[in-house]
């Protein structure tokens, strides 16, 4: 069997739908909504990361989203799978579930709370590229939600250990904090909205963008063009969806555009309050004008 090309390009943090409580997983839902960013020039999308709520589904639900977004992907879109979890024994789990699923990549987030010394990252990380192998494996480095970050030292280490490491994800800003993990023979997607060009120029091979869980023609141009100024645009919108909580804000954005149904986050986040909503759908118009996207007809 051949094997597929790298990962590379514009890739959305997909947003994950949930029951109108936030209690359940919608996987009614995952078809539409991929067959909606099947169109928008995307390359692939990020699952249960992040914008996804991953940490926040159980192991079973996690399993179930993984196996839905493949399935309705079916080739059109690269999937690449955030496994990261609290344990190394979920974690690994996780990453096996993910390589069984036809997945094409397992992403894994170092799990908050106790802050792993190197000797564990590398264990803990080890542990779940081996679950996966051979599939592509990647570090997901974004320090801000871990509490600490995945030295340069600790990739070394690992790279001599897990022959599927393939580079990694990385969401730390400004670009002091991101530029030390553009390493030589590892393949990065850049996280922040801001620093795509600046990525890109530096040779990273594509973006992983929230932004483009509900706006993914932004981000696409922003990676086809490389300019400053598509990238200017998305770290813009980015910041104005930024206001409120994003989660909720993002999901209220598919409904808006006819891609969701229920804009229903998992707690302990939140939704929008009744006076957010209202300020949201009044900048929308402009949103969506300023993104270069079809402005929704108001709702009957």
């Amino acid at each position: 069997m051949s094997r597929r090309p790298p990962l590379g390009g514009a890739f959305a943090a997909a947003a994950t739908p949930l029951t109108p409580d936030g209690d359940g997983l919608d996987t009614v839902a995952i078809g539409p909504l991929v067959d909606w960013l099947c169109t928008t020039g995307l390359d692939g999308l990020l699952v249960l990361g992040t914008t996804g709520e991953g940490v926040l589904l159980d192991v079973d639900e996690r399993r179930r989203a993984v196996e839905a977004f493949v399935a309705a992907a079916r080739g059109r879109l690269r999937v690449l799978a955030q496994c990261g979890a609290q344990s190394t024994r979920d974690t690994a789990t996780l990453a096996a579930c993910a390589a069984a699923a036809g997945a094409d990549a397992v992403a894994v987030i170092a799990p908050p709370y106790f802050a792993l010394d190197e000797g564990s990252m590398v264990e803990h990380l080890g542990r779940a590229a081996d679950a996966c192998a051979p599939l592509p494996f990647f570090v997901y480095e974004f320090a801000t939600r871990s509490g600490y970050a995945v030295p340069p030292s600790v990739l070394g280490e690992l790279r001599s250990r897990a022959t599927n490491l393939a580079g990694l994800k990385v969401s730390d800003s400004p670009w002091e904090r991101f530029a030390p993990y553009l390493l030589e023979g590892l393949d990065v997607f850049v996280g922040p909205e801001a620093l795509i060009h600046r990525g890109m120029a530096a040779g990273a091979v594509g973006a992983v963008s929230g932004l483009a869980a509900a706006l993914p023609e932004v981000v696409v141009e922003a990676v086809r063009s490389g300019t400053a100024a598509t990238t200017q645009r998305a770290e813009d919108l980015r910041a104005r969806i930024d206001r409120f909580p994003f989660h909720a804000a993002i999901k209220r954005l598919l409904v808006r555009r006819g891609v969701l149904v229920h804009d229903a986050v998992r707690a302990p986040l939140r939704g929008l309050s009744t006076l957010e909503g209202a300020a949201f759908d009044a900048m929308l118009p402009e949103l969506l004008a300023d993104a270069g996207v079809p402005v929704p007809a108001p709702s009957a």
